[in-house]
C-alpha cells in the first residue's frame, strides 16, 4: 500500500486521535524513564558497574533502534493498525521482568523486551500522527512527541515516590499502565483501521525536487546532528543523578528532582519546536537548536548548582525543539516512506542514546563522570553543519498564504 493514505492533503486536524496517541506516548516513555530512574536501586541491589550501567540502557536502546527502521519499512508496505496494542504488550513483560530481576542478564533481557515494545509503537504512531494531522505536520509531531517526553519527565519521579520507598519489586505495579496503555491503542487501531478503508485522497504533496545524491548527503547531515544531539542527551538522562551525587555532594532525592527540571524542559521544547518548524522553516529550527545551546553546555561543568539547575532547563528546552522538525523535515525529504522514516530516526534516537549511554559508562568508570560532561560540552558544536541542510518547503504561513491568493 502506498503512503498516500497516510500523508493526506491539508483538512482538519483531527486532535482526539493526536490526544490519545499522545496520551499513549506518554504511558509508553513514562515506563521507560521509571526504569532509567531506578538505575541507583539496580546498582546498588546488584552491585552493578557504571559500565553494566551503560549496558541495560544499550540493550533497551538498540532493540528499540534496530528493529525501528524494520518495522517502518514492513508497514509502509503493509500497515498493521492494531501492531501498537500488541507491541504495548511486550513493555508489560519487560516490567514485570524488571520487578523479579535478581542478576545483570535478566535486567538485560527485560530492558530488551520494553525496547522492543518501542520499536513497535513509533514508526507506526508516527503514521497516526501524519494522518491524524491536517497538514500541520509540525504541531501534530510536537502533540505526539511532547506525550513522551513528559511521561519522561514523569519517570524520575514515580522512582523516588513509588519504587525508592517501595523497593524493586514495586515496578510490576506499572504493568498496569502498560494495559492501559494497550487499550487506548486499541481504540486507536480502529481508526487507523477505517482510515485506511476510505478512498484514497487525490494526490500527495509536491516533491522537493533534490537529486538522489543530495537526498543521501542530507541524510547524513542530519545523521550527525542526531549524533550530537542524543550523545550529549544520553550524558544527561542515564547520569545526571550520578554527576549531582558526586560533583555537588546532594542525595539520591534531590538529584532525581534535578533530573525531573531537565526532562520537564525538554517535554516543553519538544511541543514548541513543530509548530515553529510549521511557521519558520524546519532548517531554522534545527540550525537554532542545536548549535544555539554550545554556550550552555559549556558552561554547565564550571557553575554551582543553582546554575546547573538553570543552564540544564536551557539546554534540555533548546536540544529538544530540534526533534520534531528533524523528523517533519527528514519525512519531506522521503515523500512516500512515514513508516521507513519515522522508524529510522526514532530507532537512530534510540540507538544512539544507547550507545552511548554506554560509551559514556565506560569513560566515566575510567576518567570520572565529570570528566565526561566536560568532554559532552562540546558536542552541540557539531550544529555547525546545519548550514548543509537544503530549504525544502516553504514556512506553512508562507504556503498558506500562497494557497489564498
Amino acid at each position: 500500500m502506498n503512503e498516500t493514505a497516510a500523508d493526506p492533503t491539508p483538512g482538519r486536524t483531527v486532535f482526539p486521535v493526536l490526544g490519545a496517541i499522545s496520551f499513549s506516548h506518554f504511558l509508553n516513555d513514562s515506563m521507560q524513564s521509571l526504569m532509567l530512574a531506578s538505575y541507583p536501586l539496580f546498582k546498588a541491589g546488584l552491585g552493578l558497574s557504571f559500565a553494566q550501567i551503560g549496558l541495560i540502557t544499550l540493550a533497551f536502546q538498540l532493540t528499540a533502534s534496530l528493529l525501528q527502521p524494520m518495522v517502518g519499512l514492513y508497514t509502509d508496505r503493509h500497515p498493521k493498525p492494531f501492531s501498537l496494542a500488541l507491541g504495548m504488550g511486550c513493555t508489560l513483560t519487560g516490567l514485570l521482568g524488571l520487578s523479579m530481576a535478581g542478576s545483570f542478564p535478566t535486567l538485560l533481557l527485560a530492558a530488551a523486551l520494553v525496547g522492543t515494545g518501542s520499536s513497535v509503537f513509533h514508526p507506526e504512531a508516527s503514521r497516526v500522527v501524519r494522518m491524524a494531522s491536517g497538514g500541520r505536520h509540525g504541531l501534530a509531531q510536537s502533540i505526539f512527541q511532547v506525550g513522551g517526553n513528559a511521561g519522561t519527565a514523569l519517570g524520575p519521579l514515580l522512582a523516588a515516590w513509588i519504587v525508592l520507598p517501595n523497593g524493586q519489586r514495586s515496578l510490576a505495579l506499572f504493568s498496569l499502565v502498560a494495559l492501559l496503555a494497550a487499550i487506548v491503542l486499541t481504540g486507536v487501531g480502529f481508526w487507523y483501521r477505517d482510515q485506511h478503508r476510505r478512498p484514497k485522497p487525490a494526490g500527495a504533496a509536491a516533491g522537493h525536487g533534490l537529486p538522489r545524491g543530495r537526498v543521501r548527503a542530507t541524510l547524513g547531515v542530519l545523521m550527525a546532528l542526531m549524533f550530537s544531539k542524543f550523545f550529549y542527551l544520553a550524558s544527561i538522562s542515564s547520569y545526571l543523578i550520578f554527576y549531582l551525587l558526586q560533583h555537588y555532594g546532594v542525595d539520591t532525592r534531590t538529584a532525581q528532582y534535578h533530573l525531573f527540571y531537565f526532562l520537564f524542559a525538554v517535554a516543553a521544547g519538544t511541543l514548541l519546536g513543530g509548530p515553529i518548524g510549521d511557521r519558520i522553516g524546519r532548517k531554522q529550527v534545527i540550525w537554532l537548536s542545536i548549535l544555539g545551546v554550545a554556550p550552555f553546555t559549556l558552561a554547565l561543568p564550571y557553575v554551582g548548582l543553582g546554575a546547573s539547575a538553570l543552564l540544564t532547563l536551557i539546554i534540555g528546552f533548546m536540544l529538544a525543539s530540534a526533534f520534531p522538525a528533524m523528523v517533519v523535515y527528514a519525512q519531506e525529504l522521503m515523500p512516500g516512506k512515514i513508516g521507513t522514516v519515522s522508524g529510522l530516526f526514532f530507532g537512530l534516537a534510540f540507538g544512539l542514546a544507547g550507545i552511548g549511554a554506554a560509551v559514556l559508562g565506560q569513560l566515566a568508570d575510567r576518567w570520572g563522570i565529570e570528566a565526561v560532561y566536560r568532554l559532552c560540552a562540546f558536542l552541540p558544536l557539531i550544529g555547525l553543519l546545519a548550514v548543509l541542510l537544503p530549504d525544502l518547503h516553504r514556512p506553512r504561513a508562507a504556503e498558506m498564504t500562497g494557497a489564498k491568493a
